[in-house]
This record gives C-alpha cells, sequence and structure tokens, in this order.
C-alpha cells in the first residue's frame, strides 16, 4: 500500500488555528483531574471534525476513534492534558489566568499536536487498522494513564501497540530523540515520619531530639544510593523536604522527611525502596525513636520494546531526514506515567525537540517555560506517518 502524503495546504490551512488553541489551552490551565474546560475543548474540536468521543475514562479523559479497515485493529496515540501547581513568571499575552497553575510542561502542546493528527487522518484515506486517540489527564503525578487502564482503555479500544511523545527543551526544535529500552526513570515519593519527644532546648537529656535521627536518615539516604546497587545502574535518591520544630528554642517531638526515588529499573526501585524501610527501621531504634515510612505516587519505568522503537525511527527518518533524530538518547531520570500503558502493550515513547533555533529553552517546569509553537506541525506530521506506517509494516 502506498503511503499518502500529506498536503501542505492541508497543513497550512489550519496552522494558525493550532497555534492559537495552543494558547488558549496555555492561558486556561488546568490540575491533575481537574481538566474539565481542556476535556471540553478537546471534546468539542473533536465532535467538529466529526468524531464521536468517549469521555470519563481516568476521570477527565477524552477517547476518539478513527475506524480502520479492520476492526480488529487498533493502536494507542496518546497525549497528556493536565497542568502543574507553578506561578508563571512569564508575560506575554497567553500567560496563564490561574494563580499559581501553569502550562510548565507543554501539555498544551501534546494536546494540540494530537488533535492536529486526528484533522488530519480524518481527511485521508481509511487505515487498515483503528487510530485510538488519547487524551489523558492526570500525568503530573497522577497516575492518569493507570486510571484510564483501569477504567477499561484497552477493553473499549482494542490495542496492540501505544505510542506516546513529549517535548524537550535539550533538543534542537523538530529533532528528535528515542532510544529503545528505558527512557524515563521509575520513581516514587516517599515520606518518613519520625517521633521522638520533646523538650526545652537547653534540656535536651529530659526529650528525645528527632532532628539527629532525621539528619542521619538524609545521610544515609545518599549510601543507599552510592553503595546499594550496581554502580552502572543508575539510580537518584533525593531528599527535598525536612520539616521540624517551629521555634528556635524548643526540640520538637517530631521530623518529617519527604523526597523521591528515581531508577531505570522498577526491580532497583522496590529494592531501594525496601532498604530505606530497613535503615529508618534500624536507626530509629538505635535512637530509641520511632520511625514510619509510606511510599506513594508510585511510576514505573517507561519501557519502550525494540521492534516499536526501531519502527518509530524509521518513520522519523522517512519524514524528517536523518540528520534530525537522535537514535541512542541517554535515559533521563524523570518520570512518566506513560510506563503504565508500556506495561500493558509493547510501544515507545519519543522526544520531540522544544528549542528554538540559536537560543536555549526553558527547561521543563520552569515558571518561564513556554511550548514553542514551531514544532506543532512536526508533531503533526510525526504522528500521522506513524498512523499510516504501522499498519502497512506491522
Amino acid at each position: 500500500m502506498e503511503i499518502p502524503v500529506i498536503p501542505d495546504p492541508m497543513l497550512s490551512t489550519h496552522r494558525s488555528h493550532w497555534a492559537s488553541l495552543r494558547r488558549d489551552l496555555h492561558a486556561h490551565p488546568e490540575l491533575r483531574f481537574e481538566e474539565h474546560r481542556t476535556a471540553q475543548v478537546v471534546a468539542s474540536e473533536l465532535q467538529a471534525l466529526g468524531y464521536q468521543v468517549l469521555r470519563g475514562l481516568g476521570g477527565t479523559g477524552v477517547v476518539a476513534s478513527l475506524p480502520g479497515a479492520d476492526r480488529r485493529r487498533g493502536i494507542v496515540l496518546r497525549a497528556d492534558m493536565d497542568a502543574l501547581p507553578i506561578q508563571e513568571a512569564n508575560d506575554f499575552a497567553h500567560t496563564s489566568c490561574a494563580n499559581g497553575i501553569m502550562h510548565a510542561c507543554g501539555h498544551d502542546g501534546h494536546t494540540v499536536m494530537l488533535l492536529g493528527a486526528a484533522c488530519v487522518l480524518k481527511q485521508m484515506p481509511q487505515l487498515p487498522g483503528t487510530v485510538h486517540f488519547v487524551f489523558q489527564p492526570g500525568e503530573e503525578g497522577g497516575a492518569g494513564a493507570r486510571k484510564m487502564i483501569d477504567d477499561g482503555l484497552f477493553e473499549q479500544c482494542p490495542t496492540e501497540a501505544v505510542f506516546g511523545m513529549h517535548n524537550w527543551p535539550g533538543l534542537p526544535a523538530g529533532h528528535f530523540g528515542l532510544r529503545s529500552g528505558p527512557i524515563m526513570a521509575a520513581g516514587s515519593r516517599f515520606r518518613i515520619k519520625i517521633t521522638g519527644k520533646g523538650a526545652h532546648a537547653a534540656q535536651p537529656h529530659l526529650g528525645l531530639d528527632p532532628i539527629p535521627l532525621a539528619c542521619s536518615m538524609v545521610l544515609q539516604c545518599q549510601t543507599i544510593a552510592a553503595r546499594h546497587k550496581d554502580p552502572v545502574d543508575p539510580a537518584v535518591i533525593s531528599v527535598c523536604m525536612f520539616h521540624a520544630g517551629d521555634t528556635d528554642n524548643v526540640i520538637p517531638d517530631r521530623a518529617e522527611l519527604r523526597g523521591t526515588i528515581r531508577t531505570l529499573s522498577s526491580t532497583l526501585q522496590q529494592k531501594l525502596q525496601r532498604d530505606i524501610q530497613l535503615m529508618c527501621e534500624g536507626l530509629s531504634l538505635a535512637y530509641g525513636a520511632q520511625a514510619e515510612v509510606e511510599y506513594f505516587q508510585y511510576y514505573p519505568a517507561t519501557v519502550n520494546t525494540p521492534a516499536e522503537t526501531t519502527f518509530c525511527a524509521t518513520v522519523i527518518r522517512e519524514t524528517f531526514g536523518n540528520a534530525r533524530i537522535k537514535a541512542d538518547i541517554p535515559a533521563n531520570m524523570t518520570s512518566e506515567d506513560f510506563g503504565f500503558m508500556l506495561e500493558e502493550r509493547p510501544g515507545a515513547y519519543v522526544l520531540i525537540g522544544n528549542a528554538p533555533t540559536g537560543t536555549a529553552a526553558s527547561a521543563l517546569h520552569h515558571p518561564q517555560y513556554d511550548f514553542n509553537d514551531d514544532i506543532i506541525e512536526d508533531g503533526v506530521r510525526y504522528w500521522v506517518a506513524l498512523a499510516q506506517r504501522y499498519f502497512t509494516t506491522n
């Protein structure tokens, strides 16, 4: 089957609308599982294109399907929709209208690129298989992918492979990065609550100070990261919050630590969690205090399967040329809940460059970050080419 080429007028006709839509979403960000306006905008765009829309998976998720000739075959193309609890520091016209909330990770752009693909594919010849456009809520700490799966995503949308894409300020605009195997880390958050006995600061012997114990735990976390695993197996343990006391002359009853563990292996993630638990139990026993360890917001590693990674690399080379692909990009220790989908189905997650030519883009999760509208068209081309080629080469 010959793959149709996207006519340039088809893209240029929608270019200004896509940029305007992206900026509208940027100006109206919503936190995880609160994406009600965003979901309505997405649903309205899809319905205007003639799609039937499925809503409610994962709470605020939106799904539309483009039926193929063989309804038994299908793939998922996924975009995330939620924003972050960050106060935006930009002053352009589409700055966030919501105090303390902004699209600092580019999910506004991801949403529009996938809407663009749904628009273009709707106007082209029917594909051999079905494409499911999945607009996912709650990626930022909410495990929205897991919630959509638990709500029956793959039962209602029969799927043999899943594909995701994220913008990346570390790559030039319109360039792509991918790798086989883990591309994003497994991650979990932890909370350690330490209970001692309060006392006057001048009489520490009458109490049980939890602060030295908490300090020891912070240092031991770094020892675990450095000495409890193979040195070539990456892992990061970061204690990012330390709360204790309310004044400067009273030893508090309690201290609390919070942080995160990142690994490229879900197995290593579980091992380090056990090691931290044992360390806290041992130190608290030695100090005569109590420690409670809690883990939450677990994300598995995002692991690209070999065949699908090779396929995506081929799509990028055929569509954009060899110069615009980095086929063995280093894995990153950030986490992404697309890993839940890759635990269920084979697939691949790619990065698309966001950095404008000759300048450095603000990092993800930075208060001055903004998605680069110039890459929307490249994102649309990638999604369309992937959908067209998948059913003819697999």
